[in-house]
């Protein structure tokens, strides 16, 4: 049985990043942005640079790396850090939401590749010595029928050391979170039974996706995950989980963060990448209508 519960953080403010770029990347969007409080850099971002055209097909993701002293105003150089792939690769359509994990000197990047050929994404990993020297490794999850489309993932490791990978995935005309473990983040990732349902008559309803997970020494780690309507009306609500992530504890019944100053042709969705903890709050890196990148402060109650 799920619980409810109380909010366990107070949405204390947001603002939009700063994004500085050359004037050769101003016009392109910019989405999903990845940031870790790097040792060397302060902080590190990886972002989702989508060029702009009329012809959708002609859309082509790739992943660019920025830094940052303050966590708030990041620098971003030109070269992408994971371009597309060539014909044929699971990524020639496009490179989409990264995640990274650094580990003994070796940072790993789990990111959606976009098949021209299939007309779906995969779940894809590089990885390297630092965030310039990345080797694309290929496919990360197994072949399935049934977990399609696989994308968006969140990385953790439990206390029984084994890793966690919870991952968007599309079945039933729905956009679902699965689960996924492995002894090591080189794999071999293996599915595991798990149960987030969307909640008829709420805010998430039809669609779910999975986000970064926080306090998870606490006993009690807590998902900030994307929620949304059939219309695709997204927010981000949060749920907590056992210390292994076997098993939903409680759930929110309203979103925490939602999208603001939706005007013109603009899509309303409010959808969260990636977390950075501080002492007694988090900051919370989410974008809206896939175009801006904002940072919330969420206080811990």
């Amino acid at each position: 049985m799920i619980m409810k519960d109380r909010f366990p953080f107070r949405l204390d403010g947001s603002e939009p990043l700063v994004l500085r770029r050359s004037p050769k990347l101003e016009p392109f969007f910019v989405l999903s942005p990845y940031v870790w409080k790097d040792a060397d850099q302060g902080y590190a971002m990886l972002v989702r640079v989508v060029n702009r055209d009329d012809d959708p097909q002609k859309k082509v993701a790739r992943v660019h790396r920025a830094a940052s002293a303050d966590g708030l105003d990041f620098t971003m150089p030109d070269e992408a850090v994971i371009p597309p792939g060539a014909p044929g690769d699971d990524d020639d359509g496009g490179c989409e939401d990264p995640t990274v994990v650094e580990e003994a000197g070796t940072y790993w990047v789990f990111y959606s590749g976009y098949s021209v050929g299939k007309g779906e994404a995969t779940m894809l990993c590089a990885s390297g010595p630092s965030l310039m020297a990345l080797k694309k490794r290929g496919r990360v999850l197994p072949e399935s029928d049934w977990y399609r489309n696989s994308k968006e993932a969140t990385v953790v490791r439990g206390t029984d050391g084994q890793w966690r990978m919870f991952f968007e995935y599309s079945a039933e005309k729905a956009s679902k979170i699965g689960l996924a473990a492995a002894p090591a983040l080189d794999g071999p990732w293996a599915y595991q039974p798990f149960d987030f349902a969307a909640r008829p008559d709420l805010w998430d309803a039809w669609h779910l996706s999975a986000g970064p997970i926080v306090a998870q020494s606490s006993g009690a780690p807590i998902m900030l995950y994307n929620g949304a309507t059939q219309s695709a009306h997204w927010r981000i609500g949060w749920a907590t989980f056992d210390p292994d992530f076997g098993q939903l504890r409680a759930r929110g019944e309203e979103p925490l963060v939602e999208p603001s100053d939706i005007a013109g042709d603009a899509t309303d969705i409010a959808f969260a990448a990636s977390a950075v903890e501080r002492e007694g709050d988090v900051w919370l890196y989410y974008s809206i209508s896939d175009q801006r990148l904002m940072r919330a402060v969420l206080r811990l109650l």
